[in-house]
């Protein structure tokens, strides 16, 4: 058995920004209540864009770097390596994998998401990188010169491929389209990141999709329509998972695999706020959506504390995204789909751009490429399209590209 109280009066089930962000926000408006946070994880709560990022291109390589210090901070009561097996919403309890049943006044579900994996077999070769553990676990397969297979060309995919040349490894990366990010980016930055990963020793191999691994001597990765590559490591960035068992076997309210939530991140449960990964909320901007990036974990995991503590605030925000590549980074709002027409706005010297990309003659998303400090004006560019108030011939003007 643990050695947690029966009873909290906030329960965060879940470790991660969100759920750092809940606990914070609950001891600013109460300092005086109980709080637990039950993470599955073996680590305390860190800044998981890090793992992708910083860690691997800054000067400290330690994820020890990037703690949050939730417990420390807060007064929150850790419990690391915890499973939350059940939720009893109507008793206001939940049950872990050790047979602990903890009462709670009010919880927090905010379960993200788990890497998608291949297949049932596991091979210590075979990577994913949602985790302290797995950075810890992927940094310690890689040395110079280590051959690793990267799989998938998306957000994930290639932040991991641009971190692991960094390091040293030799790197291909297989990903599914003609060129990499080709779902988000326009032909004028994807031709651009092809030639500066490729400047940077990354072999690219377009149209590959993973049938299996074969873990021989040497792992053989093989694609659907029979080409094979060898590798001593492979990553796989097959997309995420929503943890959501939790809050299906309990009975929330569901759309898809997210859990509904209202405009203060109330789920359908009386006493239970969700947030992060796992919601569907309604965005001002954009109505019913899900997402799953840092900015809304941050945004969303503040509001559903504070209201777990009394207030009453509404989720009224459009969450930002953001990556670094190499030299490259960019921030962005909405939906960054290339099946929309998208309008490119460039610097004089071609080194930065802004991309409407239009819904008719709405903005449904917009990409600062190498702008930066635009994001609350990218906002107020949607809000007017969207409202009627902005032509697209007006547009060009609205953002200087570079700013």
């Amino acid at each position: 058995m643990s050695d947690l109280t029966s009873s909290f009066d906030h329960v965060i089930v879940g470790g991660g920004v969100a759920a750092d962000m809940a606990a914070r926000s609950i001891h600013e408006k109460a300092p005086a209540a109980t709080i637990a946070i039950l993470s599955a994880d073996a680590d305390g709560p860190v800044y998981r864009p890090a793992l992708t990022k910083d860690l691997w291109h800054g000067e400290d390589p330690d994820p020890a770097s990037q703690d949050l210090h939730t417990a420390e901070e807060t007064g929150a009561e850790l419990r690391t390596a915890t499973s939350v097996t059940a939720l009893d919403p109507a008793a206001r309890t939940v049950t872990t994998a050790a047979g602990d049943t903890i009462g709670y006044g009010t919880l927090l579900l905010a379960t993200g998401a788990s890497p998608r994996r291949l297949g049932d077999g596991e091979d210590q070769r075979v990577a994913y990188l949602r985790t302290v553990a797995d950075y810890r676990h992927l940094r310690d397969l890689v040395q110079d010169g280590t051959r690793v297979a990267v799989v998938g060309g998306g957000y994930l995919g290639t932040e991991i491929a641009a971190g692991l040349a960094h390091a040293g490894a030799e790197v291909t990366l297989h990903h599914t389209g003609r060129v990499i990010l080709e779902h988000m980016f326009p032909d004028s930055i994807t031709s651009h990141l092809t030639e500066v990963f490729e400047q940077h020793g990354i072999t690219l191999v377009g149209g590959f999709r993973l049938a299996g691994i074969d873990a021989g001597e040497h792992l053989t990765l093989t694609a659907e329509d029979g080409r094979s590559a060898a590798a001593d490591i492979a990553v796989l960035g097959l997309g995420a998972q929503l943890a959501n068992d939790l809050a299906r076997s309990a009975g929330l309210e569901m759309d898809g695999d997210s859990v509904v939530v209202d405009a203060q991140l109330r789920t359908s449960a009386e006493g239970v706020w969700a947030a992060g990964d796992i919601i569907r909320f309604t965005d001002p901007l954009l109505g019913d959506r899900h997402v799953e990036h840092v900015d809304h974990a941050w945004a969303s995991g503040t509001t559903a504390g504070t209201n777990m503590a009394g207030g009453q605030e509404a989720y009224d925000y459009t969450p930002l995204f953001y990556s670094d590549l190499f030299d490259d980074g960019y921030e962005a709002i909405g939906h960054l789909d290339t099946s929309l027409e998208m309008l490119e706005v460039w610097s004089e010297d071609r080194s930065a751009a802004v991309v409407h990309y239009l819904d008719g003659e709405q903005v449904a998303g917009i990409l600062l490429w190498n702008t930066w400090d635009s994001v609350p004006t990218a906002r107020e560019v949607m809000a007017a399209s969207r409202a009627g108030r902005l032509r697209r011939e007006e547009l060009p003007a609205q953002i200087a590209p570079g700013g």
